[in-house]
């Protein structure tokens, strides 16, 4: 994680306190902070650390890089731009992604440019709708994360609120009216100039190439998952919902805890689940928004599981003890996931590798992959996604050197895999294991 620097983070500090003491505060002034260049540069570098692909430009970092005046001249580029109020949003790349399921998920590309501006207006405006959100929200926010959310969910369970409302709003990211959207952010920046600049990545098209032709098509609502400034612009629509629950105290008065990271979210209660439902409905419709009908469902979480953020979440009684506590564990699918991206890299198909490159790659995958499951119950799911790792090492080597299935246990064994070749060893107990042993030797 890149460290913002001080100047920068000064500013935001005082965005924030100014839009917190003043909930109807609007600000005007934000426009010029946008091309400072300690902002440009801070934005290239966060850009140029989630490794995205060119846009539609086919533009890199590296060719940036490489011509005269390299990231300077460029900054400097995009100031003169943004200063002479000539900058113009190109094109959005489309691509889609495969998902678990088989379908999949559209992802818009934006040019490298496009991305380092749009990440110089969240440097400037985040802070100030921070301040607005709910504590209730965790997804793309300073300092939250999805172990939070799995927190929050952990202790309304043993509150005993395990009636669950499972909910799925459809197509959210393609479906948001730009209209309200720009509404509700100039409710609180007025700066016509910063309004602009979002109307215009709102409003760029999107292309798509088929059969070798590019396809473009026209932009009339959504924001494309993909652009570095759109996760903000999805919280600020759906912190309607939020602050609706909190205004009018449905927590307090249904005991109903609604947790929301990004578009997904789910509501633990202990009844009331056909009204609480309903509501939600209502506000989601006042938004231009619709439940997914066929996926959002009502689970009593002490008979089923549900599923949320990559996690199977049911409450289970404890064997030993008869006390029932919440069961997180990874999904079956996102276990069908981090598999399915273990054999491909060690697949025939990369025998011509060098081995410290698929380690290298397997490392890269496999401890993204643990530590954002390293939670709850996880012991046993990965003890056995620590054995599948192995074996597909050791079929990888044997097929790799030409030897017999009889050799790999002995020619390749775990002090081989982890000294030798430098593989990410899984942990195999649950963190809160490790917390109750430290607890224990005090």
């Amino acid at each position: 994680m890149l460290e913002t620097p001080e100047k920068i983070r000064e500013l935001q500090r005082k965005l924030y306190q100014k839009a917190k003491q003043e909930k109807d505060y609007r600000f005007y002034l934000l426009y010029d902070k946008v091309y400072r260049m300690d902002i440009l540069s801070h934005a290239y570098r966060l850009v140029k650390s989630n490794k995205g692909t060119g846009g539609i430009d086919g533009i890199t970092f590296e060719e940036i890089e490489e011509t005269e005046g390299g990231q300077q001249r460029y900054l400097a580029s995009i100031a003169d731009e943004l200063k002479n109020k000539t900058y113009k949003a190109m094109p959005v790349r489309r691509v889609y992604i495969p998902k678990p399921d088989g379908s999949k998920r559209p992802l818009g590309i934006p040019t490298v440019k496009d991305r380092i501006v749009q990440m110089a207006v969240k440097i400037v405006i985040e802070p100030i709708f921070e301040a607005d959100f709910q504590e209730n929200s965790y997804g793309f926010r300073p300092k939250r994360d999805a172990h939070q959310a799995m927190n929050d969910v952990n202790v309304q369970l043993r509150y005993g609120k395990t009636q669950v409302i499972d909910a799925d709003i459809s197509k959210y990211f393609d479906n948001i009216p730009h209209g309200k959207l720009l509404n509700l952010i100039a409710r609180r920046i007025v700066d016509k100039n910063i309004l602009r600049l979002i109307k215009m990545w709102l409003k760029a098209p999107v292309v798509e190439e088929e059969n070798g032709k590019k396809k473009y098509k026209g932009n009339d609502k959504g924001t494309p998952q993909g652009g570095v400034i759109s996760p903000l612009l999805a919280n600020i629509y759906l912190n309607v919902l939020d602050t609706i629950w909190k205004v009018k105290k449905v927590q307090e008065r249904l005991e109903a805890r609604l947790i929301r990271y990004a578009d997904d979210f789910v509501v633990l209660c202990k009844g009331n689940t056909e009204r609480i439902l309903r509501g939600i409905q209502t506000v989601l419709r006042d938004l231009g928004l619709t439940l997914n009908v066929g996926k959002t469902k009502v689970v009593d979480a002490g008979k089923d599981s549900f599923n949320f953020l990559g996690f199977t979440i049911g409450v289970k009684e404890n064997p030993e003890t008869g006390k029932k506590f919440p069961m997180i564990i990874p999904s079956k699918k996102a276990m069908k996931h981090i598999k399915a991206e273990i054999k491909n890299l060690t697949c025939r198909k990369n025998l011509a590798l060098p081995k410290g490159v698929i380690i290298s790659k397997l490392n890269e995958v496999v401890r993204g992959w643990v530590n954002y499951f390293y939670y709850g119950n996880c012991s046993n799911d990965l003890l056995r996604l620590k054995g599948y790792l192995e074996e597909r090492i050791r079929t990888y080597l044997r097929r790799k050197h030409k030897k017999s299935r009889a050799c790999g246990y002995k020619d390749y064994p775990q002090r081989y895999m982890y000294k030798i070749l430098g593989l990410y060893k899984i942990p195999t107990t649950a963190p809160w294991t490790q917390s109750a042993k430290a607890y224990g030797r005090r």
